[in-house]
């Protein structure tokens, strides 16, 4: 499988180039194509926590590079000052979005790296830190194919596949996590129909997905998230598949607000329920989603619609950007390695180690 979706007329969502790091703005899509040369780790920071760069497996990436730009200018440091400076930042990057676990994984892995390498110098170090996060970049490509590979045969001619927010090749820097089949199954030759959540409060299925599956040259019919039980109880809906932000060791799992409603659904009508997970995105030191932490965001982002108000004056708002959906309702989870059904905590256990990473 090809390592490029079906579309070539969007940037890459990520690239490092000579020393800089390219983020491409999705705040802009679809009616803008914008890319941000990024200067500092502050910058980063700020592009992570708003949304300028998104989706978990991109989200790693990033933060990755992100530490290679934050310790550019510190290579005259001596290794050990360099090595406390890289992790004073890998803490501060970290906090900008809690949940989707691919943030912490890629910092962490930086942080072990910089830890392993017998470096003399800071100079040396940083190479081989840049080199990381490149291999980093590279494996996150390979995690969307994997995955693409294993989902494919879940998608039949003529089905019809929900799927929530942006789990595709903009969340990555391959070609997505829940639509890595869909463009599998495309390239395939397969006749179906995708139906896209708009996905509240800031649209991702209307701006992202159902832009890249169009650009892609996939049927895509775009609805609203109160449509879907309503979608699939007329029989339009034979599969569901969402990615996810972080994977409990029990299955249960985070995703964009509104997979919980989608998995309930998909259960009262007897619809498959997959979820496609890279490895890089499954978190087994929490043993259940009960325990992991739900951000919240900017009350604005649900009372303001293109930066005008639609909720009345001084009105209480609540904005949790993910939800959790216990591993009862849930079919499968599409991994790089293969497709991991019930029961969960021993299955993924048996095909991934105890960090969460493949045996």
């Amino acid at each position: 499988m090809a390592s490029q979706p079906l579309f070539s007329t969007l940037p890459p969502t990520i690239e490092w180039r000579d020393g800089d790091l390219l983020l491409l703005d999705q705040t802009r899509l679809p009616h803008e194509i914008v890319v941000e040369n990024i200067a500092d780790v502050k910058a980063v920071w700020r592009a992570i926590r708003e949304l300028r760069v998104r989706g978990a497996p991109a989200i790693g990436v990033a933060a990755a590079y992100g530490l290679c730009i934050a310790m550019r200018d510190s290579t005259t440091l001596p290794v050990a000052l360099y090595r406390a400076e890289l992790e004073r930042h890998a803490n501060w990057l970290e906090a900008a979005r809690p949940t989707a676990v691919n943030l912490s994984w890629g910092v962490r892995r930086m942080l072990r790296h910089a830890r392993d390498i017998d470096a003399k110098d800071s100079a040396t170090l940083h190479a081989a830190l840049v080199e990381e996060a490149k291999r980093i970049h590279d494996e996150d490509r390979a995690l969307c194919e994997g995955i693409g590979e294993h989902g494919m045969p879940l998608i039949r001619e003529g089905i019809g596949v929900l799927t929530h927010c942006n789990a595709g090749a903009l969340a990555t820097t391959g070609i997505g996590t829940a639509t890595a089949p869909i463009y599998a199954a495309r390239r395939a030759g397969l006749a179906f129909k995708v139906y896209a959540d708009e996905t509240r409060p800031l649209l991702q299925g209307a701006r992202l997905t159902a832009f890249e599956l169009q650009q892609a040259g996939v049927d895509v019919t775009l609805i609203m998230d109160s449509a879907a039980a309503s979608i699939m109880s007329q029989g339009l809906v034979d599969l569901v598949i969402v990615g996810t932000d972080r994977v409990a060791a029990n299955g249960d799992f985070a995703n964009k607000i509104g997979t919980l409603g989608l998995a309930i659904a998909a259960n009262h009508y007897g619809i498959p329920f997959y979820v496609a997970c890279p490895s890089s995105t499954l978190d087994l030191q929490t043993a259940s989603g009960s325990r992991i932490e739900i951000e919240e965001r900017d009350a604005e982002e649900i009372t303001h619609l293109a930066g005008r108000r639609i909720a009345p004056d001084a009105m209480q708002a609540r904005n949790p950007a993910f939800d959790v959906t216990p591993h009862a309702l849930v079919s499968g989870f599409i991994t790089e390695r293969g497709i991991v059904r019930a029961p969960f905590e021993r299955s993924l256990r048996t095909l991934f180690d105890a960090e969460g990473t493949a045996a």
